[in-house]
């Protein structure tokens, strides 16, 4: 079942202080779109029930964006209210995935982040049109990290 993007921003947040770390907006919101990505490549389902829109900057959840943007671009300080969902409500394969991404990608910093969600070929690459806040749709953001994972698997096999 999917969830609200608060609920997967709180779950970063907390694998982040237990690394003893913090994290930016940017980073969250990245995070968090990667997250649902996989998600949707790896489990044919959405984890993250907010839609994603393409703005200038890369891919975008507006509710998170606007619960984030008191922060500005520093740290993220505390979790973000407003839901009646808690990380108690992820299965263990959300829970998994969102493991797996914040061990892979939490270590990078918001702009590095940026450079992979909206390069060349990407979802937002793919749908932007100048326009601010066109929807990205999952087929299209579920299409595009099921071919990251074939190309990785790929990569495995060779290896």
């Amino acid at each position: 079942m999917a969830v609200p993007a608060r609920v997967v921003a709180n779950e970063f947040i907390r694998l982040a202080r237990a690394d003893g770390r913090a994290l930016t907006p940017l980073q969250i919101i990245k995070l968090v779109y990667i997250a649902h990505g996989w998600m949707l490549a790896l489990y044919q389902r959405p984890l993250i029930s907010d839609e994603v829109e393409a703005w200038k900057y890369g891919p975008a959840i507006p509710s998170l964006y606007h619960a984030l943007k008191k922060y500005g671009s520093g740290a993220v300080t505390g979790t973000i209210g407003g839901s009646f969902f808690e990380s108690s409500d992820l299965d263990d394969d959300e829970k998994d995935v969102i493991e797996q991404v914040y061990g892979e990608y939490g270590h990078l910093n918001g702009i590095q982040l940026s450079r992979i969600t909206h390069s060349p070929g990407t979802p937002w690459h793919e749908t932007w049109t100048g326009q601010p806040n066109e929807l990205i749709p999952n087929d299209l953001i579920a299409e595009h990290y099921r071919q990251l994972r074939d190309e990785q698997q790929d990569a495995a096999e060779r290896g």
